[in-house]
């Protein structure tokens, strides 16, 4: 009998180990993907009032860019990313409006372009800092498995492109 003892031990330990090893796979992953999702639980207004949800980009390819209205790269770089927007159509684009009143956000988004995209008016820079930015400009680009990468920086036109094709699989 203490063969048996040792051998039946021996297998519950080999088991339990298999099932812990298990339940840390599944519910590791699972609290990642919250976690990551997480940033996505937000909510803002858009520059003409309407309601807008961070949790309606969830799943979907997306990019969040960050910019003022003051801010040379951001003057720059917007009809690139308006462009951009208008030929990557598999990808929602946001822009998040921040540092200045309203209707110095409104003018710029109008200015520049980025009005044809849905266009957050971020004043308190509660979603900049959800995702951590603290310059412009920036790109939140958001996988449909709920990864997100922050770009801090002006980004040459090939890389966004790359950066958004990547997204998409295309």
């Amino acid at each position: 009998m203490p063969p048996d003892t040792a051998s039946g031990r021996r297998r519950s330990a080999v088991l339990f180990m298999a099932v812990a090893a298990i339940a840390v796979l599944i519910f590791g992953c699972g609290s990642q993907t919250r976690a990551e999702n997480a940033q996505l639980d937000f909510a803002a207004q858009t520059l003409d009032g309407r309601p807008f949800s961070g949790a309606s980009l969830s799943g979907r390819p997306a990019v969040l860019w960050f910019w003022a209205p003051w801010c040379p790269l951001c003057q720059r770089d917007a009809p690139m990313v308006a462009r951009m927007a208008a030929e990557h159509t598999k990808v929602t684009f946001v822009g998040v409006g921040a540092q200045d009143r309203l209707d110095a956000l409104r003018a710029f988004a109008t200015r520049y372009g980025v009005d044809e995209f849905t266009e957050l008016a971020d004043t308190d820079a509660a979603v900049w800092a959800r995702f951590g930015v603290t310059r412009q400009p920036a790109y939140a680009f958001i996988h449909p498995d709920g990864r997100v990468e922050v770009v801090t920086g002006s980004l040459p036109e090939s890389e966004l492109s790359r950066r958004l094709q990547a997204l998409t699989g295309s």
